[in-house]
C-alpha cells in the first residue's frame, strides 16, 4: 500500500512537471484563497474535456512469443559430429548444411546394398531366361501332341514347369524391388549424415560440437523465420466463448516500453485442456523491425466487444474523498461558457497551453459504469465538461464547496500517453527533474549531493508532503 502511494505520488509529480508550470501562480495580483476570497495561493491544475462513447471490453492474458515456423533441428541417425557449419544467430537458406556427421559406416552399408542389388538383378535375369526356355519347350510339345507325337502326361509336366518358372521370375523381381528399396534407404541414411536447413531462416541455441555423439533425441539447433512471430496465449474456459479469430489483440512487453503492437487473433484450438481447462490461442504478428524475440513473455489484451455508451473520463481524474470514501471528479463548470477556453490538439513541452484566470471548481460524485485500461465510463457528469486530471489534492472535496483554481487545458492524447508510462519511468523522470532543479539552485556539485540524498530516501514518503513541496517550489 505504501509503495502504491509512492508510485501514485510519482505520477502526480511527473504530470505536474510535464505541464511546465502547474502549481501556484507566480503572479501576486492573481493570488486568491479557496473559494476565491483572497489568500496566499491559487492552485493551478490541469484539465481535459470528458467525452461520450463506449469502452472496449478486453481481457488481459499472458503470452509467449515464438517464431511462426520455429522448430528444433534433430539428427535422424546415430553418428558422431565431424563438422558444424553454422553458429547461433546465422541466417541460412533452405538446404544449406548445418551439421555434418561421420558417414563411413553409412557409405559401407550403401556399397553392400548396391552389391546385393546387382546379385538379385542377375538372379532375376536368370529366372526370366529359364522361363523363356520352358515356355519354348511347352510350345513345341503342344504342336507334337496335336499330331499324337507326345503324350498328354509330358504336356502337363511342361505346363507345370512353366508355372514354376513364372513363380521364380516373380520372386526374383520382388527381391530386386526389395534390394532397390534397401539401396534407397542406405542412400537416404547417407544423405542424413548432412543435416540441412528445412527452410530459410535463423539458427540459434547451438548444441552441437565436433566429436559429440548424437542421435534422434539430440537437439542440435533451434531454427525459425523471424519475419513473422506467433504469440501463444491460454484462454480460460470462462473467456472461451468470448474470444474468436479476427478480434483485435494489443501486445505489450516490459522490455518494449511505450510500444503497443496491434494484431488479430489468428486461430484458436477447439479443445480445452483436461488439466488446465484452457485453450490455446495463436496470434500471428508481422515482425519486420525485429521488436519481438522468440521466448519473450508479453501481455496481450484481446478486445472482444464494447460497453454501452457513457461519459468517458481519464482514470487519473477519479478522486476518492478521504473523509467520506466517495469517488468523483472535480469539474470546472464555467470553462467554455463564462471563461473562454478550447481543448488543444497537440502539446508542446516548451510552449504549454496558458493557464486561465481563477475559475471555480467543484467536486461531483460519479457512478462508475465501466472501467477500461486508461478510461472509465461514468454517470453524474455530462460529456464535454472540463475535468481536473492533475492537482485534485489541492482542491476542496466538500460537496458543493467551491475552490477557485487556474486551469491549464490539456489534450486528451497527452494524458493518455502519460498514463501509459511505466512506474519505473515515472520515478526516474521525477528524480531527473529534481536534479535539474537542484543544479539550477545550488550548482552541480551540491546538486549531486542533494540528488544522492533524495535517492536514498524511502519510496514510501508521505504523498501530501511531496505534493506540498512541489507546490511551494513552483
Amino acid at each position: 500500500m505504501v509503495l502504491q502511494r509512492a508510485l501514485g505520488s510519482a505520477l502526480l509529480l511527473l504530470l505536474l512537471a510535464a505541464a511546465g508550470g502547474c502549481g501556484s501562480s507566480s503572479d501576486g495580483n492573481d493570488r486568491r484563497g479557496r473559494g476565491g476570497r483572497g489568500g496566499s495561493n491559487t492552485p493551478s491544475v490541469e484539465a481535459v474535456q470528458s467525452r461520450f462513447g463506449s469502452l472496449p471490453l478486453q481481457e488481459r492474458m499472458s503470452g509467449r512469443v515464438r517464431a511462426a515456423d520455429q522448430v528444433g533441428i534433430y539428427p535422424e541417425i546415430d553418428a558422431q559430429v565431424v563438422a558444424v557449419e553454422v553458429q547461433s544467430g546465422d541466417a541460412v537458406e533452405k538446404g544449406e548444411p548445418l551439421v555434418r556427421l561421420r558417414d563411413d559406416r553409412y557409405r559401407e552399408r550403401l556399397r553392400q546394398a548396391e552389391s546385393n542389388l546387382k546379385i538379385t538383378k542377375a538372379s532375376a535375369k536368370r529366372a526370366r531366361a529359364n522361363l523363356r526356355e520352358v515356355q519354348a519347350q511347352l510350345k513345341r510339345t503342344e504342336r507334337l501332341a496335336e499330331n499324337q507325337y507326345e503324350s498328354e502326361q509330358q504336356l502337363e509336366t511342361l505346363r507345370a514347369r512353366v508355372q514354376a518358372a513364372e513363380a521364380d521370375v516373380e520372386e526374383a523381381e520382388a527381391r530386386v524391388e526389395q534390394a532397390e528399396a534397401t539401396v534407397e534407404e542406405r542412400r537416404a541414411d547417407l544423405r542424413r549424415t548432412v543435416i540441412r536447413a528445412p527452410f530459410s531462416g535463423y539458427v540459434g541455441n547451438r548444441n552441437a560440437e565436433i566429436g559429440q555423439r548424437v542421435g534422434p533425441s539430440t537437439l542440435l539447433f533451434t531454427m525459425g523465420s523471424l519475419d513473422t512471430m506467433r504469440v501463444e496465449v491460454q484462454v480460460t474456459d470462462r473467456m472461451y466463448g468470448s474470444i474468436e479469430p479476427g478480434q483485435t489483440a494489443r501486445i505489450q512487453s516490459p522490455s518494449l516500453p511505450d510500444t503497443v503492437i496491434t494484431a488479430q487473433v489468428s486461430r484458436m484450438s477447439p479443445f480445452l485442456d483436461d488439466a488446465t481447462y484452457s485453450a490455446e490461442v495463436e496470434i500471428d504478428v508481422p515482425n519486420p523491425g525485429g521488436l519481438l524475440t522468440s521466448g519473450m513473455f508479453v501481455e496481450v489484451d484481446v478486445l472482444y466487444g464494447e460497453t454501452r455508451q457513457a461519459t468517458l473520463v481519464p482514470k487519473s481524474a477519479l478522486y476518492e474523498n478521504p473523509e467520506t470514501g466517495t469517488r468523483g471528479v472535480f469539474v470546472a463548470p464555467s470553462l467554455g461558457s463564462e471563461v473562454p477556453v478550447s481543448a488543444p490538439d497537440t502539446f508542446d513541452q516548451d510552449d504549454p497551453p496558458p493557464l486561465t484566470k481563477p475559475t471555480p471548481t467543484t467536486f461531483r460524485e460519479v457512478e462508475i459504469l465501466a472501467e477500461g485500461r486508461q478510461t472509465v465510463g461514468v454517470r453524474g457528469i455530462e460529456p464535454g465538461a472540463w475535468i481536473v486530471t492533475v492537482g485534485q489534492n489541492l482542491l476542496s472535496t466538500s460537496r458543493g464547496d467551491r475552490t477557485d483554481a487556474r486551469v491549464r487545458p490539456m489534450p486528451w492524447s497527452r494524458l493518455m500517453a502519460l498514463q501509459r508510462l511505466q512506474d519505473v519511468d515515472l520515478l526516474e523522470r521525477v528524480l531527473e527533474r529534481q536534479q535539474r532543479i537542484a543544479e539550477q539552485r545550488f550548482g552541480i556539485d551540491e546538486a549531486r549531493d542533494t540528488t544522492e540524498t533524495d535517492s536514498a530516501r524511502s519510496a514510501a514518503a508521505d504523498t501530501s508532503r511531496a505534493d506540498a513541496g512541489l507546490t511551494s517550489q513552483r
